[in-house]
Order: structure tokens, then C-alpha cells, then sequence
């Protein structure tokens, strides 16, 4: 059975990923393209303000970002 992702928003989402160790890197349009230098990993965060990230695409950028789900909870 799979866990069950945390409902945040993209602020919430950058902030974690700052946490775990990734930087600004660019930015189009409401999208900005963080990375991380230690593994050059790249993700890409859509920014809806107000809006919660969706479970799929909150998945997918965790996958991108190799990050499980329980660090994920611990960089909250």
C-alpha cells in the first residue's frame, strides 16, 4: 500500500527542498528549476499560489529529486 503524500502548497514544497540541499537555479514563467549540485539533480516546481501541489505531481518531483517520502515528511 502506498503512503500517503502531505497536502502543502509550493512555498512549502521550495522550502523543502532548500532543506535538502537544492538552490534556485532559473525560472520560466511560474515554473522555477531548482537544483542540487552534490547528485545534479534538477526538478521543476509549478507555482499556483493558494493552490495545494497535486498528490501525482508532488510524487513525481520527489521521484525526480530522490527523495522518499518519509525524508520528504522530516524536511517538512
Amino acid at each position: 500500500m502506498s503512503e500517503k503524500l502531505p497536502r502543502i502548497d509550493c512555498q512549502e514544497l521550495i522550502r523543502a527542498l532548500e532543506r535538502a540541499g537544492f538552490v534556485w537555479k532559473r525560472q520560466k514563467g511560474s515554473h522555477p528549476h531548482m537544483w542540487r549540485e552534490t547528485d545534479r539533480k534538477r526538478v521543476t516546481i509549478p507555482v499556483h499560489k493558494g493552490k495545494i501541489v497535486p498528490p501525482g505531481t508532488l510524487r513525481a518531483i520527489l521521484r525526480d529529486a530522490n527523495i522518499s517520502i518519509e525524508e520528504f515528511r522530516t524536511l517538512l
